[in-house]
């Protein structure tokens, strides 16, 4: 067998999961998310900060992808969520396999939100569905402006694209104008939201997230009501 159709095969098995896994987490309620991004992006702060945002509002909980150690999911932890660890080794991408058996360490009905933060990595992670709602694709501006234009396979597949650190801006080589060309030119549609884990300017990206699950649950009383 060619190694065209090995890796045709393995996708279509994780596609078929996938499907089951969002199936499952709409039957539930629940919209997902799966959160890419690079190694010190800002992922972990994002859903720290998230999490003190919305917790007294919603129920949310996080699976945190990982090569190795626990770490994120206790910062995590501490601030609320529910969370699930799963350490993929030398695996530099999470799969729908791992995330269905995930999802059995979740009591899905208590939730409104589950987000998935994947390994640290914008190539390998982008390929896979794992059953969610949206893929949200994060930088910072301190990983540089040619980001975009280098991992377009992630900003053509997300829904919403993060630049993190932006109080960072003037401290570091950032071109803002390049970095939004390049992005523009490959995804004219998607949403850019720009903001600084940091100093807390996230009302943007929860208004997204609010509006987002807001509509999942409107959707999914609408089928439930049916006849």
């Amino acid at each position: 067998m060619s190694e065209i159709r090995v890796v045709q095969n393995l996708l279509k098995h994780n596609d078929e999961i996938a499907a089951m896994n969002r199936q499952r987490l709409h039957d539930a309620g629940v919209f997902c998310i799966d959160l890419i991004g690079s190694p010190g992006c800002g992922k972990t702060s994002l859903l720290e900060a998230t999490m003190r945002r919305l917790n007294q509002r919603m129920n949310i909980g996080v699976i945190a992808g990982d090569l190795a150690t626990d770490r994120d999911a206790q910062r995590i932890q501490a601030c609320g969520a529910k969370v699930v660890q799963i350490n993929t080794g030398k695996g530099c991408h999470l799969d729908a396999n791992q995330v269905r058996h995930a999802l059995d360490g979740i009591e899905l009905e208590s939730l409104d939100l589950l987000i998935i933060e994947n390994v640290g990595n914008l190539i390998c992670p982008v390929g896979f569905d794992l059953g969610q709602d949206a893929k949200v694709g994060m930088f910072s501006v301190c990983e540089g402006d040619d980001k975009a234009a280098k991992h377009p396979h992630l900003v053509c597949a997300a829904d919403v694209l993060l630049l993190n650190k932006t109080d960072l801006h003037k401290h570091v080589r950032f071109n803002r104008e390049v970095f939004i060309k390049d992005m523009r030119t490959l995804n004219p549609a998607v949403e850019l939201i720009e903001l600084s884990v940091v100093q807390g300017n996230l009302d943007r990206w929860i208004s997204w997230l609010t509006s987002k699950i807001q509509a999942a649950r409107s959707n999914n009383t609408a089928v439930a009501i049916m006849p």
